[in-house]
């Protein structure tokens, strides 16, 4: 069986975490509560730590078992089979979108004359490579490309620094704090989304107490890590564009790659961006379509190169049902916010309770 190692969790963790976030977030989170909105992107990034260490705790009491199959054995058969019917709905609906997500914002920004079909049936082609090629070539090549969507989120910050308007941030907490809880509720389903994968990631996990403590501490760098890049870029949005433009801008950070000027000679980088911003979408659509092949494999033992096929289609039919970009911005956001931050927030609470509940009366053998 496939494993990977604690080092791969920790960055396979932190590029599914990041995803694609760091594009929408300086927008939500400013719609949500003005110009301190930048303070809610690293404590909504934070909620997923005590999830995390939720998912850990019941991985511990059964090895090599993804959340389904432990949701079957502590739920029952017929509650687990729905659950698993749920998680490869979601899995598959989101992976379409963000699969159209690709094809969007490519055309968009770069090639506008080229068709969008085009950069999806790519985009999908090297999904279906490295989701053929098994989760440990995911991670492999998340340990390439994540530390590369660093030092190119890095770049775009410094780089727009130059550009930075001064007082665009005061005053601060101008109306208090409550409106900061409405700012981490725009990220906590961003958070909600890498428990999600979780879920199935479980199965591939070493095992044994070091190990364990090993994944615990690659969870919390990987949640920071992300949660402090997010937040840095939301921040020189804000300095850059103001409040308002940066509501307006939902992918304000490619407009800021528009702007970069390297020694006045060089400009309009953002296309280099782009092909960076690329493998950050890949890895986020091959964990969704992983997603869906673990659940067919666990509910329905469907597993091969054709049902592979079947998910690639399904990610296809979704992803030219939006065609126009308002649209799918505001799909991806309702999914995630109505459904897969309930779904995976009471699914999780829910195994958790009961996985305590038998192991304190006994009835969870420590075998």
């Amino acid at each position: 069986m496939e494993k990977i190692s604690t080092h791969q969790f920790m960055t396979l963790g932190a590029a599914i975490l990041m995803g694609i976030t760091f594009l929408p977030v300086a927008s939500n989170v400013t719609r949500a509560c003005g110009r301190d909105g930048w303070m809610t992107v690293l404590p909504g990034f934070a909620v997923g730590i005590p999830y995390g260490l939720m998912v850990l705790s019941i991985s511990a009491q059964y090895p090599r078992q993804n959340l389904l199959q432990i949701s079957a054995t502590l739920l029952g058969k017929w509650i687990g089979k729905i659950i698993g019917c749920s998680y490869i709905l979601i899995s598959s609906y989101f992976g379409g979108l963000l699969l159209a997500q690709v094809g969007e914002v490519f055309q968009r920004s770069i090639m506008p004359f080229t068709p969008r079909w085009l950069f999806c049936v790519g985009g999908l082609l090297l999904v279906l490579y490295l989701v053929s090629a098994g989760i440990e070539v995911l991670a492999r090549f998340s340990e390439v490309i994540f530390p590369i969507i660093v030092i190119a989120l890095v770049l775009n910050i410094t780089l727009s620094m130059s550009r930075i308007e001064q007082g665009e941030l005061l005053p601060i907490l101008t109306e208090g704090l409550k409106p900061l809880f409405f700012g981490m509720f725009k990220v906590i389903p961003f958070a909600m989304s890498y428990i999600f994968i979780l879920a199935g990631i479980l199965a591939f996990l070493p095992v044994g107490k070091q190990e364990l403590g090993q994944l615990k501490t690659g969870l919390w760098r990987a949640v920071f890590l992300v949660g402090v890049l997010d937040m840095l870029v939301a921040l020189i949005q804000i300095l850059v564009f103001g409040p308002s433009e940066t509501v307006r801008l939902v992918y304000g950070l490619l407009v800021l790659g528009e702007m970069v000027q390297i020694s006045q000679t060089v400009s309009g980088v953002e296309s280099l961006f782009m092909g960076v911003w690329l493998g950050a979408w890949v890895i986020k659509i091959s964990a969704f379509f992983f997603a869906a092949i673990w659940g067919l494999e666990t509910v329905f033992r469907l597993q091969g190169l054709k049902w592979k096929l079947v998910v690639s289609a399904v990610f296809l039919g979704i992803t030219f049902g939006f065609v126009r970009g308002p649209s799918l911005i505001m799909e991806i956001g309702l999914v995630e916010v109505y459904v897969i931050l309930p779904f995976t927030s009471v699914w999780v609470l829910t195994l958790w309770g009961a996985s305590r509940w038998k192991k304190e009366t006994g009835v969870l053998s420590n075998d």
